[in-house]
């Protein structure tokens, strides 16, 4: 990436010089950092190569010699995420370590990067043709799974599911708080407390369930919610393995 080449007309017929592309002045590091650190900030729709530009001090054609657009900003602050998730996870693994407590340790560390980051859930391994990290990890968890002695289809719906099951849960409970409780208006326990009112005045016979689990609900942590939905999907996993 050198010399921009703009043959098109200028105004009378003349012809356009050609362009000096200048050189960012800043990191791919430095460059994902920052956006990392807005979408933690403003989500999503706060992260704009202007906004990311003014960050650093720069100009947005610093921003594009690093990406195309927005999009792949998008994907590589995501990967940039859990690359921290599979430095973290780096040591997991080996022949004298059970592989479904494995499994366990690195899904629990890809929920705790997600699930704080509201804007995470939908760019997450979206996609590893650009996602490196990513696909390292994806790869980390398939290694653990392989090592069960399950058939190539089972070790494939069992890697995907874990990681759909982290994904899906984290950027559920990760969602954005309702506007009243993030602008302080009513606390989370409040609006809580509420919603359990609303299900205890419910008609037992038609809403059973809800009459069985609303205490459960109203004093439940998701953290340990996802712990326990997690126990469940590698208790099956260990029993089609046999161990």
């Amino acid at each position: 990436m050198g010399v921009v080449s703009d043959h098109r007309s200028g105004p009378g017929g003349r012809s356009r010089a050609p362009r000096e592309r200048t050189r960012a002045s800043h990191s791919i590091e430095a460059v994902l950092a920052a956006a990392v650190a807005i979408l933690d900030e403003s989500g999503a729709g706060g992260l704009t190569i202007r906004a990311l530009a003014r960050r650093l001090g720069g100009g947005p054609a610093s921003i594009y010699w690093y990406v195309s657009g927005r999009d792949e900003l998008l994907d590589l602050a995501a990967d940039a995420v859990l690359a921290g998730v599979l430095e973290q996870v780096a040591d997991v693994g080996g022949d004298e370590s059970d592989p479904i407590d494995d499994l366990r340790t690195i899904a629990v560390a890809m929920f705790d990067a997600i699930v704080d980051r509201p804007w995470l859930g939908a760019y997450a391994m979206r996609d590893t043709t650009v996602q490196v990290h990513s696909l390292q990890l994806y790869e980390k968890l398939g290694e653990q799974v392989m090592r069960l002695g399950l058939s190539r289809r089972q070790n494939f719906d069992a890697t995907s599911a874990i990681v759909g099951f982290v994904i899906g849960t984290a950027a559920d409970m990760g969602q954005e708080l309702p506007a009243e409780v993030a602008s302080g208006e009513v606390r989370r326990d409040e609006y809580l407390a509420r919603a359990t009112d609303q299900w205890r005045v419910l008609d037992p016979a038609e809403y059973p369930f809800i009459h069985e689990i609303v205490d459960e609900f109203a004093v439940h942590d998701d953290r340990d919610q996802f712990r326990a939905g997690l126990d469940l999907l590698l208790g099956g996993l260990r029993l089609q393995a046999g161990r």
